[in-house]
């Protein structure tokens, strides 16, 4: 247990964290980057830093400063009302039944389009306090059936500590389900240990969502992550962000979407990126969106079709947008398109 842990926190380390050291890496404007950094933290971890193969490829745009972060007016620090829906510190409570418990202000690695940009790798207050503060409101409150565990990222947690988090919320009789939200298993997959997965299997029902964008993110350790936890019998879903030259085209998407299934993860969500300032150069329009679900509609498995969702400002929840399959609606028949664009009339008995 010790050599797993300490493995994955040995690369965490090795992190590239300035922008001298970043510049020893990739030719870089150290002085843009420093201005970037210094508003926005950086970490690139080795393991993650050895899937960029060029510069402005689609793992190189994740996670790289752009002096674009700091020159952005548009969108909002905190464009969801999580703030103002969150009745005790770092938990956000905004639909009925479900709340979100932040548990870690780190990442492993720290990607530029994050929704929270402005609280993740900063120092804001994330204690043993808080935490307990956080289930302490769970516990009071008992329309709240599922949980979900984020951050940063929980699964920078010590092995122990997410124990005693988990176990704690385990405990609340009205907590049917918990849910984590990781991107370790693509960004720091030696993270995803034997041990952290069977010490998690105690927890059922567990289900996880990690967050993977594009194919080249999918190695054969990402692959060997996700089938550790899901034969631990956590299941396991996607949530994928729509990224400006990243993902943004037909073929990359299904690729993806495919490839996901292969290592045993049912893509769950596509969203639309949050409007949260400083990403604006991430930012497409829905119809981009709408585009890539309808190539996806027919051209491969049900299975891989995730909710193309847009989280609405001010808090408004997610809402999915669906292309417009219906031409018209008569009282004996509707006309409906198909997924080649030929239209059909489906009776009304």
């Amino acid at each position: 247990m010790k050599k797993e842990t300490s493995d994955w926190k040995a690369i965490l380390a090795e992190s590239v964290v300035t922008a001298e050291h970043l510049a020893r890496h990739f030719p870089v404007k150290q002085e843009q980057v420093q201005k970037v950094i210094e508003r926005y933290p950086l970490r690139i971890n080795p393991y993650y830093l050895s899937l960029i193969e060029k510069p402005h490829d689609p793992i190189w745009r994740q996670v790289m400063p752009d002096i674009a972060e700091i020159n952005d007016q548009h969108g909002w620090e905190d464009p969801l009302s999580e703030n103002d829906h969150s009745p005790v510190s770092n938990l956000i409570h905004r639909y009925p039944d479900r709340v979100v418990l932040l548990v870690s202000s780190q990442c492993a690695v720290y990607c530029r389009y994050c929704m929270r940009k402005r609280k993740v790798g900063k120092s804001f207050s994330i204690t043993a306090e808080t935490i307990e503060a956080g289930i302490g409101y769970i516990r009071d409150h008992v329309a709240v059936r599922d949980v979900i565990l984020s951050g940063g990222d929980p699964l920078l947690l010590d092995d122990n500590d997410l124990c005693h988090i988990l176990e704690n919320i385990r405990r609340i009789p009205h907590v049917e389900i918990i849910r984590i939200h990781t991107r370790a298993p693509c960004t720091l997959p030696q993270r995803i240990t034997r041990n952290l997965s069977q010490m998690m299997k105690a927890f059922h029902p567990l289900y996880i969502n990690v967050h993977i964008n594009h194919l080249d993110e999918i190695t054969d350790q990402a692959a060997l992550a996700c089938n550790l936890l899901a034969d631990a019998g956590i299941p396991l879903g996607c949530q994928t962000v729509l990224l400006k030259g990243v993902n943004d085209d037909p073929g990359v998407m299904k690729s993806l979407m495919q490839k996901l299934l292969t290592i045993r993860v049912k893509p769950y969500y596509l969203h639309h990126p949050d409007l949260v300032r400083g990403t604006q150069h991430f930012q497409t329009t829905p119809d981009v969106g709408l585009s890539i679900m309808g190539a996806l509609r027919g051209h491969t498995s049900g299975l891989c079709f995730p909710h193309y969702v847009v989280d609405l400002p001010g808090g408004g929840g997610k809402i999915p947008l669906h292309a417009e399959y219906v031409v018209e609606k008569r009282p004996d028949k509707w006309l409906i398109r198909n997924y080649t664009g030929k239209i059909y009339e489906y009776p009304i008995i």
